[in-house]
């Protein structure tokens, strides 16, 4: 049957039947612990509660209308969702690269609405935005991007965590919007300097230019805030959202506000799924369950435990260069490629990633318990024991993380 699949994809030889909180059950009934969370997606883990009563209650109302239509549920999650982030108005699409496309298409019409003629957004290296094609561009990886030129104008890329590059830039006429991720996670859970939302913040305001914020992976408290930003108290202009807010139901946002919130009008963009009363009555019970555990808070304690428990494990270990993260939002960095370790972990029953050829990507469920956390810091701080004293150091030493 999976020949009838294009090969887009390199699967891992196992498929999951059954979940519970943090723990996965494979089709053989191995029992796995989850610390991918389908990639920072099941922030409340597996078969949660409120979220399945969610979804079997309104399933048996009313799944679908249309955006030609009021949707209560839609405008209930949308008015949790500005008030969460003081934000004045959202868009529902049905994922990230969607809600960055209407955040891109946001930011286009901004710019002629205002005169310029090539409105250009500037993003940064080693992120990542999406896989459709304006989103693909507005992504900092030229691998990713390889086969598909042409590719869409109106994007400059300046390194991540250098405010000078962003600056240099002022007398651009036809910049108008900045895009950043305020922690990268396919660029290797990479956290700029404390203060550098906060300077792009002073920058856009000196030339008017709209902050874009991804917290399409960051969002939903799995930093230790609602909303990755937050931690240095600013707002964007413009913020889009995915993966958590629907704990594996599919649903992306795009909020704004100020000026940013009435750029889009009627004609301007559009959406057949997006916002429907499923998906919205899903994003409502997540946002009530963070809220009802205390999760965002949890995540930062959580957090704070593996950053700890890690450092104390594999801080001076030979072929360990970095032990970085925030929140629930982790990154091991090695002095070579380790993708092996995927693997590896998975015959020890526990799923992890590997994003940049040398950076263990950790991204558990907030729900997760300290055994569980103890758990993580353990087999994976044996894996990379073992792995780096059974591989090769790269020659010449140690390279950048």
């Amino acid at each position: 049957m999976r020949d009838h699949l294009m090969q887009t994809y390199l699967r891992l030889p196992v498929a999951f039947e059954r979940g519970d909180g943090a723990w996965l059950w494979d089709s053989e009934g191995r029992q796995y612990l989850d610390a991918l969370s389908g990639i920072a997606v099941c922030g409340l883990g597996h078969a949660h509660p409120g979220v399945t009563a969610a979804l079997q209650e309104q399933a048996g109302r009313l799944l679908h209308t249309s955006n030609v239509y009021r949707i209560p549920n839609q405008e209930r999650l949308g008015a949790a969702l500005c008030g969460l982030a003081q934000m004045d108005t959202v868009f529902f699409c049905n994922s990230g690269a969607e809600a960055n496309e209407a955040a891109i298409k946001l930011a286009r019409l901004y710019g002629h609405q205002r005169g310029v003629q090539l409105p250009t957004i500037v993003t940064t290296q080693g992120s990542f935005h999406g896989r459709t094609m304006a989103t693909l561009t507005a992504t900092g990886n030229s691998k990713i991007q390889q086969g598909f030129e042409p590719l869409v104008e109106g994007f400059r890329q300046v390194p991540y965590n250098d405010l000078a590059a962003i600056e240099a830039l002022s007398n651009d006429p036809n910049i108008v919007a900045v895009l950043v991720e305020p922690v990268q996670g396919e660029g290797g859970v990479n956290a700029p300097a404390d203060g550098y939302l906060a300077g792009l913040r002073a920058i856009c305001d000196r030339n008017g230019w709209l902050l874009m914020v991804d917290e399409i992976q960051t969002g939903m408290g799995r930093t230790g805030r609602w909303f990755a930003h937050q931690h240095e108290n600013i707002l964007p202009d413009v913020m889009t959202l995915a993966k958590g807010l629907g704990n594996g139901m599919p649903i992306g946002a795009c909020l704004a506000r100020g000026e940013a919130a009435k750029t889009l009008g009627p004609g301007k963009h559009g959406t057949t799924f997006g916002g429907n009363p499923l998906a919205c009555r899903v994003g409502l019970a997540v946002i009530d369950a963070i809220r009802q555990d205390n999760l965002v808070a949890r995540a930062a304690e959580l957090g704070a435990r593996l950053l700890n428990g890690f450092r104390r494990q594999l801080e001076g270990v030979a072929g360990v260069t970095d032990i970085r993260g925030k929140g629930l939002m982790l990154g091991i960095a090695l002095d070579r490629p380790c993708g092996e370790l995927v693997t590896r972990a998975l015959a020890e029953g526990l799923l992890i990633n590997v994003t940049s050829e040398r950076v263990i990507r950790l991204l558990p469920p907030l729900i997760l318990s300290d055994e569980q956390a103890d758990r993580i810091v353990d087999t994976v701080s044996s894996l990379v024991k073992d792995f780096l004293a059974e591989t090769a150091a790269p020659a010449g030493g140690a390279t950048a993380s």
